[in-house]
């Protein structure tokens, strides 16, 4: 098993090794494995395979904690990129960094 050069979620480089994964030391994600990419295949909402960098569109409206309005259905994230978890697709919406599950997603 190599050691990762960084966090998958807020890519630092400050890393612990544990006996079944790695524990970022800045932000606490902890992740199994190697974390080479560690997600796999992600499909959007229709079935379409998922790249870094590419452009979606959310189809579903969305709730926030601490913002009213949440993200609205049709509105469209630019430049995704994916990471393991619950929620992987990692991209901007309005300023805000945001995690999204690629079920509630279509590809531009």
């Amino acid at each position: 098993m190599s050691e990762p050069a960084t966090c998958p979620i807020c890519t630092m480089p400050e890393l612990l090794v544990a006996d079944d994964g790695f524990e970022c030391a800045t932000c606490g994600h902890e992740w199994l494995g190697d974390a080479d990419n560690g997600h796999g295949e992600i499909r959007d909402a229709n079935g379409n395979l998922l790249a870094d960098g590419d452009a979606v569109t959310v189809v579903k409206d969305l709730k926030l904690d601490g913002k009213t309005g949440g993200v609205k259905s049709g509105t469209k994230i630019k430049s995704i990129r994916l990471v393991s978890g619950d929620h992987e697709i990692d991209g901007k919406v309005d300023g805000r960094q945001l995690l999204v599950k690629a079920a509630f997603v279509k590809k531009a």
